[in-house]
């Protein structure tokens, strides 16, 4: 049976992010219910480590005092799955924006594709894209993007351990990716999309580890809201 009091000492629990949904709505939804569920007016619940609307996957929430260990959960190492379509770019490296270039696909080879990976394995510097939720002057990137107003981005380094292709049906190109904290896989398939003397953009995400939670363990949105209400 849960109690209040165990949300309250801190619970991690692991979700699997719908598709549309922010991470943040994830986090309010989960808090609204367990307050609705023990009557509190307040708990604490956060999420270690943004996914953007469309993506999907794994978001560790962690409530009451293990709100304080969301900086650890957040610095261990994440694997993701996904899609690249190559020819052409976005604003926001995704399909969050349409597309404002279109570019040659002809010259690519799949030798191309599998060899371009290991350019982006090991330590290297990834600038982050506009349209992120990181922070300039006290303003989130995206919100100073969807302003207009031009926006610098300094490179940052990254880790990527793992760069895998896992099927190439062209344009669209599958892979799995192993990354250190910080790595923004929007910027990995603009990058990779520059590489092959073409343009890219994600067109699929998803987060299926973080550390050694599994998002096979995750619980989907609305069964962990079922799983709360009839506890």
């Amino acid at each position: 049976m849960l109690t209040e009091e165990q949300f309250k000492e801190g619970k991690v629990l692991l979700i699997d992010k719908p598709l549309t949904w922010t991470s943040f709505q994830v986090v309010n939804k989960i808090r609204w219910e367990i307050r609705q569920k023990f009557n509190v007016k307040k708990i604490k619940v956060g999420h270690a480590g943004t996914l953007d609307p469309l993506a999907t996957g794994l978001l560790i929430l962690c409530t009451g005092k293990f709100t304080k260990k969301i900086d650890q959960y957040q610095a261990r190492v994440k694997e993701y799955t996904g899609e690249i379509t190559l020819g052409a770019t976005t604003p926001s490296y995704d399909l969050e924006s349409d597309v404002n270039t279109e570019f040659p696909t002809d010259h690519i080879t799949e030798e191309m594709i599998y060899e371009a990976t290991q350019k982006f394995t090991g330590e290297i510097y990834q600038k982050p894209p506009i349209f992120s939720a990181l922070k300039k002057d006290g303003k989130r990137l995206y919100e100073l993007a969807r302003a207009g107003e031009e926006v610098k981005v300094e490179a940052r380094k990254i880790s990527i351990s793992e760069f895998e292709i896992t099927n190439i049906e062209l344009p669209k190109v599958e892979f799995r990716v192993v990354c250190s904290k910080g790595t923004y896989i929007r910027s990995l398939a603009y990058d990779f999309g520059f590489v092959l003397n073409s343009g890219a953009h994600l067109s699929a995400l998803r987060r299926t580890k973080i550390g050694e939670f599994s998002v096979d363990k995750a619980y989907e949105l609305n069964d962990y809201i079922k799983f709360l209400q009839q506890e």
